[in-house]
Formats: C-alpha cells, sequence, structure tokens
C-alpha cells in the first residue's frame, strides 16, 4: 500500500504509546498502574448525565452548524465572561471535536510552511508534530524545574523572527502543571504587543484545575486581544473526556477559516454532547469544585512521596494533575544490565520492571524528565511510588 509521507513522519502520541503499552501488559495478567494518560478518574457529574438523557430523549440526532449550535456558542461566549473576563462574540466561537481538533484548526488555518512558532517548553506533546504537520517550524524555548518549567519576557523577545507567526502555550501547563500568574503573563504579552503579525494562542483546558485561584486567560490584556485565540473544554474540569467536546474563541477571520477546515473534515461536533455542555457550562464552575479539591490532595501526597526517592528532583504544580520529575540524576546508571541514557529508557524500564507507566518528558521537549499523572486513587499513587523508589534503589553506577 501507498502510504503517504506526511502520515509516515507524523509520530505517534508519547502519552498514547505509554498507554497502549500499558493496557497489553495489563491484558497479559500483569497489575499495572497507568500514570501515562492525562484523564480524570471521575464519573461525569449527574447533572450533566441528566441533561445528555434528556438530549436523547428530545431527539437531538441531528447535524449541527459546523461551528457549533448558536446555543452552546452563546453559552461559551458568557462562560468567557463570566470566569474569565474576555468577551467574544457567537460567531467567534467554533466548537470541535475536543480541543484538540480547535488547535489542530487554528494551526492549519494560521500557519503556512516556514512559518516560525513559538514553544514554551515543556509543551503538550502534540503541539510540535501539529506545528510540521502544518509545514511550521516549531522554536523551543527551554526551562528547567529551578524556574517552574516558566519562560520569561526576555526569552520570547530573543525568539521572535521575520518569520514567527505563532505564540502556543498552555496555562496551566501540560505537563508540568505549572500557572502562569497574572504578572506574569503580562510581562509575556508586552513582548509580545507590537509584533501584529504573530497569532497568540492560548490553550486553557487545565482552567479549573488551578490550585492558586482563578486562572488568567491571555485575553484579557488589552494591547493584544485582537490577537488572541483561546482554547478549551470540558474534558478535563467536567469530567467528560470521552464526550469530545472543545472550543476556541478566535479573531473572526480566524474563526470562520477554522469552521471552513472543519466543514471539510468531519462538520459539526456531536449534537448530543453539545446539549450536555450548555448545561455544564452555564451552572459555572463551582458544582465542579471537588474535584479540583481532590487533584489539590492528592498533588500534595504524590509529591511528598516522589521527594522521598533518591535522585527525584521534584517541584509543586500549581494546577492540572501532573508532576514532571527531573531524573537526569539516573542518566548513565545501570538497572541489572540496562543503561539509562535517556527519559525513555527511565519509563520503559519502570514499565517493565516496577510496573508503573510513566510518559518520557522527551516528548514535551524537557528530555531530562519524566511526567507523572495523579489522577488516580491516593492509594495506587502511594504503591506506585514505593514501586518506583523500589526499584531506584537497586540502580547502580556504571
Amino acid at each position: 500500500m501507498n502510504i503517504s509521507d506526511r502520515a509516515k513522519k507524523l509520530g505517534e502520541s508519547a502519552t498514547l504509546k505509554m498507554a497502549r503499552l500499558a493496557n497489553e501488559l495489563k491484558e497479559s495478567g500483569n497489575d499495572v498502574i497507568s500514570l501515562s494518560l492525562g484523564e480524570p478518574d471521575f464519573f461525569t457529574p449527574d447533572y450533566i448525565k441528566v441533561a445528555l438523557k434528556k438530549a436523547v430523549d428530545e431527539n437531538h440526532s441531528f447535524y449541527t452548524p459546523v461551528p457549533g449550535s448558536k446555543k452552546l456558542r452563546e453559552a461559551i461566549a458568557n462562560k468567557f465572561k463570566r470566569d474569565n473576563q474576555i468577551h467574544y462574540s457567537p460567531d467567534q466561537i467554533v466548537v470541535s471535536t475536543g480541543a484538540k481538533q480547535s488547535l489542530m484548526n487554528v494551526i492549519l488555518a494560521t500557519i503556512n510552511p516556514g512559518d516560525e512558532v513559538i514553544l514554551p517548553a515543556p509543551y503538550w506533546v502534540s503541539y510540535f508534530d501539529m506545528i510540521e504537520f502544518a509545514g511550521g517550524i516549531p522554536v523551543e524555548l527551554k526551562t528547567s524545574i529551578d524556574d517552574d518549567y516558566k519562560i520569561t519576557k526576555s526569552q520570547v523577545e530573543e525568539a521572535i523572527t521575520d518569520k514567527t507567526r505563532m505564540f502556543l502555550f498552555s496555562n496551566p501547563c501540560n505537563p508540568s502543571g505549572s500557572s502562569y500568574s497574572d504578572d506574569e503573563l503580562r510581562s509575556i504579552s508586552e513582548a509580545l504587543k507590537d509584533k501584529k503579525n504573530i497569532l497568540i494562542v492560548s490553550d486553557e483546558i487545565y482552567e479549573y484545575i488551578n490550585f492558586e485561584g482563578q486562572n488568567t486567560s491571555m485575553a484579557k490584556f488589552e494591547s493584544i486581544k485582537s490577537r488572541v485565540v483561546t482554547v478549551n473544554g470540558l474534558s478535563k474540569g467536567y469530567a467528560m473526556t470521552g464526550y469530545r467536546l472543545g472550543f476556541m474563541g478566535a479573531p473572526l477571520e480566524v474563526a470562520k477559516a477554522c469552521s471552513k477546515i472543519q466543514g471539510q473534515f468531519t462538520s459539526g461536533a456531536n449534537a448530543i454532547t453539545q446539549e450536555a455542555a450548555v448545561t455544564a457550562l452555564n451552572d459555572g464552575p463551582q458544582k465542579i469544585e471537588y474535584m479540583k479539591k481532590t487533584f489539590e490532595l492528592r498533588r500534595d501526597l504524590f509529591v511528598e512521596e516522589l521527594s522521598k526517592i533518591k535522585g527525584f528532583k521534584v517541584n509543586k504544580p500549581s494546577g492540572a494533575f501532573y508532576v514532571l520529575p527531573d531524573i537526569s540524576y539516573y542518566f548513565g546508571k545501570k538497572y541489572k544490565d540496562r543503561l539509562i541514557e535517556s527519559s525513555e529508557d527511565f519509563s520503559e524500564i519502570l514499565l517493565e520492571y516496577a510496573l508503573v507507566a510513566t510518559t518520557p518528558g522527551g516528548a514535551f521537549g524537557t528530555p531530562q524528565t519524566i511526567r507523572l499523572s495523579y489522577a488516580t486513587s491516593d492509594d495506587m499513587l502511594i504503591e506506585a511510588a514505593r514501586r518506583i523508589k523500589e526499584l531506584c534503589a537497586q540502580i547502580t553506577d556504571t
């Protein structure tokens, strides 16, 4: 069969790859603890399920407009105003089959071959491949655990060239869990305010899982708001991963281009999910606050346990549900006869011998790290840390 060059070049998602390997071990009867996927372990709240069932009974089974139903786009516009103090009209909003599609839409709609996209690292695993798929050139801004994995205004200024067309980041960040404060984002916006050719894409899918208080949206800053695309969705905050619904607020020209692209790929998102999304968004974040509180307790527990492991350098993330420890202490060392040369080696050894699935940091632009999700029970987190600690105690110098 003839497989296209673009398909051959496209890499497999590192998180999905580790999940696949973990599932293969589980199916073979192994007691695997999977900390690789970014999925809440909560069930969708009952009041949203009631709305979903009602939508089925009311026969919301027909095609919707490509950018989403008018009722949902109005609910999203109200949500942006209420929760983020930012303003997008309904015709600036495009609803998609997950925030991942929203991101792919905006990249395909605005990036030409040779265009540069500034990516603060660590970055979400798919950003890099999405940019390359569109022919763009990812420009990574490196960070470390010592600066809480956050970039500075000067780094952005130094990275901008006459080919820069986009600045793309997540806040709170997947995979680090770091959140930018209002002052930090304002500083970054200053570096971008006079660069009229640069679109700013702010991925805020973890907005409701911010332990430092209300999340700051990049579109709130007057000097750049006309060039900000705000991407969000229901998967993380509302525990609706399988429902597949994301959305964006964007400059009108960009929104129209994204709708055109989506019209040729998938058309409108799931009609039943759109009805449930109206209920979720109109009711606001108060009803889902319990999830954030649980994640915060788990974060405290897991960070404490991981900090006890020799060679693990751990910070305390302020959002999402990930920890991104620096494990470079183990590079050049051996587990049994296996030389550890990278985070990929370390993750593979953890999965094979400790039966703990993690994601190597190279996929996120931080090759000295591994990502662990704490979206699981306290008992599982304690047991996972115990297994990792036991394995690390057996790693020796070469």
